[in-house]
């Protein structure tokens, strides 16, 4: 069932469109020298371009154009050849130039695709209008005096891709996937490092809603959203807020909003501004930018396999679940390490216990992935034993444990704790012979017809035996022993 919101006249559709504002993985700005590092002193990382002191040029940074290409290639989107620079003017304190050099009528990135993996294994595709190249404003700050703001220009002239998507989006739970898959997308091509918290990744969120069915709505605008969970919330309280709006007789205003975290709800900003009040018109400081189709193709050749290819990979090539193998493939070094774990080694082995044990004591350490105390070829090592009936799989549990308090190989441990399973079926078929013989009512009621007495037989045999024996060689053997009269 697709999602609604249910009014007093009935269901409503929500339609959604996201405006992501990525920051560019570069060294220096998109028209300058000066650094882009996270968490500098106010005003640390400003050249003479970024305050815009008069007579400064803006120079175009070739690498960020070239990671805009990259990501284009990466939501297999249309690269156009030349694309334009264009002043979008407006007034804020923390904006210096009084205008932001963007892109408008002719961006880098035309359409693209990104595929949605939802619940159940479902996928969907929504579109992607365009990608553009622009510049940052800088910050105000409110919070560091009582009667005056500040202004900090480190952020002015950072480059940021703006990713727009088409209004595919229909529920908070698909703009949550769809925010997930480009972060993915934008990590895998080393574009943009999608850390929300530090701004370095933002979504403006067009809502609208309508009847199943009837032409699109009015939409809002809610406006530099920095967590998946509160561009879920944003929607949410949005689509709400609009249907009551609707139902009461009144209508929705085109405008600007904001979501305010402490309550989970939006708050007007100003009305809408439309493209012309802006007064885009081409950067007479900067030329059209006009690319090599051989440039271009470099730069495809050097895109790696990214998570929906892996992905298939993951399924065709190991037999993994859907599920599985999208899991697996959702962050790129996590996919890296379940490659290491699994080389060589049982490919659905080795995913359970990448995903079930490895990163259940990974998050309830709250350690990251480079500061495993196990690495993955000591995962994969553990993993071999077990296939080898070295040791049993509850034994590697143990092991697992010692390995993530110690470090050691899972092999130094099962030598040092002596707990090699038992595989001769010597020392188990004199256990069951004893337990048998201490245990003749349930002996007897197995053989009356209780057959699920077995499952109490194999555990005091795995008791008897500390755990050591192989337990499909104990329900062999007792199944064997425990019919013949």
């Amino acid at each position: 069932m697709s999602y609604r919101i249910k009014g007093n006249t009935g269901e409503w559709e929500v339609v959604i469109g996201l405006e992501v504002h990525a920051q560019v993985i570069s060294k220096s700005k998109l028209f300058s020298g000066a650094a882009t590092a996270f968490g500098a002193d106010p005003n640390h990382h400003v050249s003479l371009v970024d305050a815009a002191m008069p007579g400064m040029l803006p120079v175009l940074n070739k690498e960020v154009v070239e990671q805009g290409i990259r990501t284009g290639l990466g939501l297999r989107a249309q690269i156009n050849m030349k694309s334009v620079f264009e002043r979008k003017n407006y007034f804020y304190a923390d904006l210096p130039q009084g205008y932001q050099i963007s892109q408008f009528l002719e961006p880098i990135v035309g359409e693209g695709t990104i595929t949605l993996d939802l619940e159940g294994g479902e996928v969907r595709e929504v579109g992607v209008e365009r990608m553009h190249l622009e510049q940052d404003a800088g910050k105000s700050v409110h919070d560091q005096h009582p009667t005056q703001s500040y202004i900090d220009l480190n952020r002015s002239g950072v480059a940021l891709m703006e990713i727009v998507s088409k209004p595919d989006l229909r529920s908070p739970e698909e703009a949550g996937a769809y925010l997930r898959k480009l972060r993915s997308i934008l990590r895998y091509l080393g574009t943009c490092d999608g850390n929300m918290d530090e701004g370095s990744m933002r979504a403006d969120v067009n809502v609208s809603v309508r009847k199943p069915g009837d032409e699109l709505g009015t939409r809002t605008e809610t406006k530099n959203v920095n967590s998946i969970r509160y561009v879920q919330q944003a929607i949410e309280h949005e689509a709400k807020r609009q249907v009551k709006i609707l139902e009461e007789g009144g209508e929705i205003v085109q405008e600007t909003r904001l979501f305010d975290a402490s309550k989970g709800t939006t708050r007007s900003m100003r009305s809408k501004e439309e493209a012309h009040d802006y007064r885009y018109f081409p950067d007479p400081d900067l030329l059209p930018l006009v690319l090599d189709p051989a440039w271009v193709e470099e730069i495809k050749a050097t895109i790696p396999e990214l998570p929906d290819e892996k992905k298939d990979r993951f399924i065709n090539d190991f037999a993994l679940s859907a599920y599985d193998a999208g899991i697996l493939v959702a962050d790129r070094e996590k996919a890296m390490f379940y490659e290491e774990v699994a080389k060589g080694r049982d490919p659905k082995l080795a995913a359970n216990w990448v995903m079930g044990d490895f990163f259940g004591a990974l998050n309830k350490s709250g350690l990251a992935l480079d500061e495993s105390p196990v690495s993955a070829k000591q995962l994969g090592g553990l993993i071999g034993l077990i296939k080898d009936n070295t040791i049993s799989g509850r034994i590697a549990k143990e092991v697992f444990e010692v390995m993530w308090d110690t470090s050691k190989d899972a092999d130094t441990i099962v030598e040092e704790k002596g707990l090699k399973q038992i595989t001769d079926t010597g020392p188990i078929e004199a256990a069951i012979d004893e337990i048998m013989a201490a245990n003749p009512d349930q002996v007897q009621a197995f053989r009356g017809g209780n057959e699920k007495l077995i499952g109490w037989f194999v555990g005091q045999t795995m008791k008897a035996t500390g755990g050591k024996a192989n337990p499909g060689m104990v329900n062999q053997l007792l199944k064997k022993k425990l019919t013949a009269e």
